[in-house]
């Protein structure tokens, strides 16, 4: 019960702090539009979002049981702590704040006839949204490790915080920004977590399938 509460709360810290990307993202895209265009780019920019997040979700929890995944996933997740540190350093979460407040005023940012459309917006927030979806569904799936409820729990969380709570959310971070550290350091154990299991587990770990080392259950409940 315990465990299955920690990871509960480890989805929570992973939503609420790799959602800074999006928000810069989708804000930067959407405050470059003439007003009348950028509550659409929000909206859509969303549905985007959501929907990376549940096309990765299926092929991460299909591929994450092959043997050696586990491991390159986990060089992945290690890339995404290294990313993570430097927007935290340069202050990636007020800039996105700056730009979901930008968007979201019809006074900020350009208030001149439209110069760039719609569907171009659209298409550099998909861009972008391919790896920070990955990033955001990668963390998740290694926390869930398989559970389904959980999985969905976490996908969930992250596409109501980005619906609803994105400017919200920046501004928190911004004013208290050990939370950012700290979502960096359950970020850093879940990857050495996942590192330790693509080496040795007994099912998924490189070292048994390599006949290196006889390899254990490391998958959760064991």
């Amino acid at each position: 019960m315990m465990d299955t509460a920690l990871d509960f709360t480890k989805i929570v810290i992973a939503d609420l702090i790799l959602s800074g990307d999006n928000a810069l993202v989708i804000g930067m895209a959407a405050a470059g539009l003439a007003p009348e265009l950028r509550r659409k780019a929000i909206i859509y920019g969303m549905v985007i979002a959501a929907g990376l997040r549940i096309v990765f979700a299926v092929i991460a929890t299909t591929l994450l049981g092959i043997p050696g995944i586990l491991f390159v996933g986990a060089l992945l997740l290690f890339w995404v702590c290294w990313k993570l540190y430097q927007e935290i350093r340069h202050g990636t979460d007020a800039d996105a704040e700056h730009a979901m407040e930008m968007a979201e005023d019809p006074e900020e940012g350009y208030t001149g006839p439209p110069r760039r459309t719609l569907a171009s917006a659209l298409i550099a927030i998909t861009v972008a949204d391919v790896s920070m979806s990955l990033d955001n569904v990668l963390a998740v799936a290694a926390i869930a490790d398989g559970n389904t409820q959980m999985l969905v729990f976490g996908l969930g969380l992250a596409i109501l915080m980005m619906a609803f709570a994105a400017t919200i959310i920046m501004r928190l971070l911004t004013k208290y920004p050990w939370i950012s550290w700290l979502g960096l350091i359950v970020l850093i154990y879940v990857a050495g977590e996942m590192m330790a299991r693509g080496l040795f587990d007994v099912g998924t770990g490189v070292l048994p399938m390599f006949g290196l080392v006889e390899g254990w259950e490391m998958g959760k409940g064991h």
